[in-house]
């Protein structure tokens, strides 16, 4: 495997390139260019200034988070095929830059959803959470300022300040897109990029609704194991896979993390690995990555990633705020860093018991 830590660049991010180069195992950063509106191309130039600035670090750059997927695309409206077109693109030039993976979602409107980005824990550090009856109480046609009042003046990811400036309009072009449709849209987005990663050699990995359930009345389509089955049938390719996320996907306690790891294999190209305390339906909040912390056994999910002999890129995923940083929620240096010395821990010990050197990448 190959141990990264996702990094929003030198202006938008309170971690640095020097800092993620000394945490010991990490390879490369995943990145992305939230400054480029959902739709546009991504320029080489700025890819290429991307990639020197991580590579002068001492950092692989590999894998993207995300190249976002324009509203048209997924509702089939008319301007679809123009932004197909400016996906291939930007896919042909990440690929001329060494980017192996992009990381996408199918989400309507949102992206991921909390009800709480600073939960207090009982030792004293905070989470992100979610409650299904706050989330229910919540007006969706305000929750990005809802959720923006928690962020400690960080943007958040996933949420395009565009697209949150136009919900209602959104709101209205998803009211009668089932999830068939959605399914149909997807299928129709793949079939047309995906001769354009086989050329290049990118490979995309669609991350799972976050939460794993309907919020808002909008269509989930990527929420448990059939729905991973389907998706990847809609063009049997190595290069239309997964990002398997424990924490979004293992939120509903169906979700058996270690069996879905074992069934689709070489289909998953990037682990998100983190544990959350599920404390009951539709209520669960973020953890340290210790198994004993949360509802998520992290041994029996590394173990399965060794069994199936898994070279992808991993990366720990969103840590609590601890020892008084003030970070992006969720994506802090001290927690996320803690994570990754337990992931490489449990990989080494899983490895030597199974009589096999350890895969983890050294870093240096």
């Amino acid at each position: 495997m190959k141990m990264t830590f996702r990094w929003f660049g030198s202006k938008d991010d309170s971690v640095t390139l020097r800092q993620i180069r000394q945490i010991p195992g990490v390879s490369g950063v995943v990145a992305m260019m939230a400054d480029i509106p959902v739709g546009e191309v991504w320029p080489n130039e700025r890819i290429a200034a991307l990639k020197k600035e991580v590579n002068d670090a001492g950092l692989e750059l590999e894998v993207i988070e995300s190249v976002n997927i324009h509203d048209d695309i997924k509702t089939g409206a008319g301007r679809r095929d123009y932004y197909i077109e400016n996906y291939k693109t930007t896919i042909k030039n990440l690929g001329r830059y060494g980017i192996k993976v992009i990381c996408y979602n199918f989400m309507p409107v949102f992206d991921w959803t909390r009800s709480d980005l600073a939960k207090p824990l009982p030792d004293g550090s905070t989470a992100l959470a979610y409650e299904q009856s706050r989330v229910d109480q919540i007006d969706p046609e305000h929750i990005a300022e809802t959720v923006a009042s928690g962020s400690q003046g960080y943007s958040l990811p996933g949420w395009e300040p565009e697209r949150m400036a136009r919900l209602d309009e959104l709101f209205t072009s998803y009211r009668h897109v089932s999830e068939d449709d959605l399914v149909a849209n997807l299928k129709y987005f793949l079939e047309r990029i995906i001769p354009t990663c086989q050329e290049y050699n990118v490979k995309m990995a669609i991350h799972p609704d976050d939460p794993p359930w309907g919020i808002f009345g909008l269509p989930r389509i990527v929420r448990h194991a059939q729905d991973l089955d389907r998706l990847l049938g809609l063009v049997d390719s190595p290069y239309n896979g997964l990002t398997l996320c424990s924490g979004c996907f293992g939120a509903n306690p169906a979700n058996d993390i270690p069996a879905t790891i074992r069934r689709f294999g070489t289909r998953i190209h990037f682990a998100h690995v983190r544990n959350i305390k599920i404390e009951s339906p539709g209520n669960f909040h973020e953890t340290s990555h210790l198994s004993r912390d949360g509802s998520l056994d992290l041994f029996e999910i590394m173990k399965a990633y060794h069994d199936i002999g898994f070279t992808g890129y991993i990366r720990p995923d969103h840590g609590r705020m601890i020892w008084g940083e003030t970070a992006r929620p969720g994506y802090g240096l001290y927690d996320r860093a803690l994570g990754i010395a337990y992931l490489n821990g449990l990989w080494e010990a899983i490895g030597k018991a199974n009589g096999k050197l350890p895969g983890a990448h050294s870093g240096a």
